[in-house]
């Protein structure tokens, strides 16, 4: 009897790019193909069951910083390089989130962010509307994205 192949709904949030639901395999394999490389977790979200998925070698690799994490008082203490995945916990594993879950951290990582370093210090920029770039138009900047000056 063949087994059916659970996917886990979760959202992938790509730099540059508003998050999306996805439907992932959730073997270890598919992760690391979906991260690019090896993968890192992090559970930064003390109140609710989710984790974030990522490349755990993406700073390394000079992958683009795609969203800040943030402290309980909205200062920013990392960033996430490359894509990386908001998945459910279950009691052993990853799970799907709840739809519930999925609204929350669509919102909380709606919008995309640049990262602009001054000195030693990094400054944290949402990106406005008007600039997200389709997901087609990964590689090529609008030409009125706002560096006129």
């Amino acid at each position: 009897m063949e087994q059916e192949k659970n996917t886990l709904t979760v959202l992938e949030i790509a730099p540059g790019q508003y998050p999306k639901q996805v439907e992932i395999d959730p073997d270890l394999k598919a992760l690391q193909q979906a991260m690019g490389g090896s993968i890192g977790a992090s559970y930064p979200f003390a109140d609710d069951p989710v984790a974030i998925i990522y490349n755990d070698d993406g700073k390394l690799m000079g992958l683009p910083l795609n969203r800040a994490l943030r402290d309980e008082d909205g200062q920013m203490y990392d960033a996430v390089a490359g894509t990386f995945l908001v998945v459910g916990l279950g009691e052993e594993d990853f799970a799907s989130l709840t739809p519930e879950m999925a609204q929350k951290y669509e919102r909380l990582f709606h919008q995309p962010e640049d990262f602009i370093r001054l000195g030693h210090r990094m400054m944290v920029v949402r990106v406005p509307d008007e600039a997200v770039c389709p997901e087609e138009s990964k590689t090529t900047l609008p030409k009125d994205a706002g560096f006129d000056r």
